[in-house]
Parts: C-alpha cells; sequence; structure tokens
C-alpha cells in the first residue's frame, strides 16, 4: 500500500484584467479497489461559483466559473490516497486470451466499443509495420509478452520530450518524428494495440517518482500531469501501461481520468474574454510525495 500526497497547481497569467469563462478540471481520482480517495481540496483564485459531474466515462470533473476579472488565475488541488497498486505483473488473463490473435466474448464487444477500433489514419500502415516487430512471425504471440515489449520499445527507442502546447500528435506523427510527450506515447501505444485487435483507453493522472523521496530510479513525467493508457484483458480486466517509463502495471500511477481518446482528459480547460496577447503564460507544478 502506498500513501500518496498530490500537490497540483496551475495558474495562468495575463497582460490585463480579463473575464473568465466557465473551467473544467479533471483533478479528483474515483475511489476503486485499488484506490482510496482519503482527503481532497480545491483553492481557486479569484474565486467563484464550483460544481460537480460524472462525464460520460464516470470521471469526476469540477466545473469552476471565477467571479471578479483578475489578471492571474490559480487551481491548487490538494489530494491524498492509498494506493494499492498490482504487486505482480503477471496478469491472471483467460487461457483463450494469451496468445494472439484472440476475440472478446461477444458480450463484452457492445460495452468495448471503439476502444477497439483504430481511430487515427494510418494510410501508408507505418503503425502496424512497427507493431509486427513485436509479434511472432512463425505462430501465435504471448499476449503479455507482447504487450511488455511495445511498453519497453516505446521507451528504448523513442526519444521523450516535454511539451507545453496543447493537443497529441497523431500516433504516425509521433513514429516519424521518433519523439513525443508522454502523452503522445500513450496515443501511440493505444493505436498499435488497437491493430493487433486489442481494446485500449487513454489515462491522465499522476506519476509518483520514489527517487524524489531518495529511493528508485528516476522516471519521466513527474512534476506535471502524466499520461498513460490502459488495455481491456480477459480475467484481468484494464491493466495499465505507462510507454514513457516502460511501467507494466499500475505501481506508481494515480489514475484522474480514463477516457477513449485524449481530448476527453485534459486537465484544465476554460475561457477567458480578451484577445490572443492577453494571455503570457501557463504554470504548472505538481509534487507527489510518500508518507514516510
Amino acid at each position: 500500500m502506498q500513501r500518496l500526497t498530490v500537490d497540483h497547481k496551475t495558474t495562468y497569467h495575463y497582460a490585463r484584467q480579463v473575464e473568465f469563462g466557465d473551467h473544467r478540471l479533471m483533478f479528483r481520482p474515483r475511489d476503486s479497489h485499488d484506490l482510496r480517495l482519503i482527503d481532497a481540496q480545491l483553492t481557486i483564485s479569484p474565486p467563484g461559483d464550483v460544481s460537480w459531474y460524472h462525464d460520460v466515462f464516470s470521471n469526476s470533473v469540477t466545473v469552476v466559473r471565477p467571479g471578479s476579472r483578475s489578471n492571474m488565475l490559480s487551481f491548487k488541488s490538494v489530494i491524498v490516497i492509498e494506493r494499492y497498486p498490482h504487486a505482480n505483473i503477471d496478469f491472471k488473463i483467460e487461457n483463450y486470451a494469451r496468445t494472439l490473435p484472440f476475440s472478446y466474448p461477444t458480450t463484452e464487444i457492445p460495452d468495448l466499443g471503439r476502444t477497439i477500433e483504430r481511430q487515427y489514419p494510418d494510410p501508408e500502415r507505418k503503425i502496424i509495420e512497427w507493431t509486427r516487430g513485436f509479434l511472432n512471425p512463425s505462430g501465435p504471440t504471448d499476449t503479455q509478452e507482447f504487450l511488455i515489449g511495445v511498453t519497453e520499445g516505446i521507451k528504448n527507442t523513442f526519444t521523450y520530450e516535454s511539451r507545453d502546447d496543447p493537443g497529441t500528435r497523431t500516433p504516425v506523427e509521433t513514429l516519424n518524428l521518433g519523439s513525443g510527450s508522454c502523452r503522445d506515447f500513450a496515443l501511440f501505444m493505444m493505436e498499435a494495440v488497437r491493430a493487433v485487435g486489442l481494446a485500449a483507453r487513454f489515462v491522465s493522472g499522476y506519476l509518483y517518482d520514489p527517487s524524489r523521496d531518495g529511493a528508485g530510479a528516476t522516471m519521466v513525467g513527474a512534476g506535471a500531469t502524466h499520461a498513460w493508457m490502459q488495455v481491456y484483458l480477459p480475467g484481468a480486466g484494464w491493466q495499465e501501461f505507462d510507454p514513457t517509463n516502460g511501467i507494466v502495471g499500475g505501481a506508481n500511477l494515480i489514475p484522474v481520468a480514463v477516457v477513449r481518446e485524449p481530448g476527453q482528459a485534459v486537465p484544465v480547460q476554460g475561457s477567458y474574454e480578451g484577445t490572443a496577447e492577453d494571455f503570457i503564460k501557463m504554470e504548472v507544478d505538481v509534487s507527489v510525495t510518500a508518507e514516510q
């Protein structure tokens, strides 16, 4: 069990006082058998009206309407959780799904829906060709070994870069560049495993880096929001894979939003009345610490 505190602050700076529209925040994780939310506090400056709802995926969404004009807008979220990640990555996969290819049960396909479908153009079949490098050319491929191989293959052959600009590169763009951010890698892996018929989802949340507490190797993506992906494995359910760090299983990962595609899991999005020149910069500061 890990008891972790996540301190996340996002601040927007403007050249003059502006009026703000609604802002949509995704900071709060859901309670589950592997994650218990102990405490959650949200501070907004300038203060305003706050409401909550669950989106189509049952993620918790906070809607904020700041009550006054300002040249700065900040959101500070502090959550305390207990995390019970899988210690063993030997997933309990149903026998029929232990090798690729396999078909999901007909009763589950309607619910898995578009998570199985490839959703980005690949006219030259570059993603498919890249993925074939992890398949056994002479027979069935072990499902778990395939997923571990893809996860580690992205970490070992692509170059990580931190990008503050909004949006996510298409999988083909990421492959052509050989580099990307955590959200680019997560989306790339989603399309790679979908190419062999696996269901995949995008996850936004936080990463605990044990090295910041003096233990373990340094991880990439700490200090900001993080992104990874999940694959649905019959018998084992939705399992987490972080290609940015080569992580298989949920250790050190704190999921907040689980969605079909990256645009549905933006941690903060909103509007203001003014010109593009009024916006100066955005600052994001995230720390995840373990209780000693």
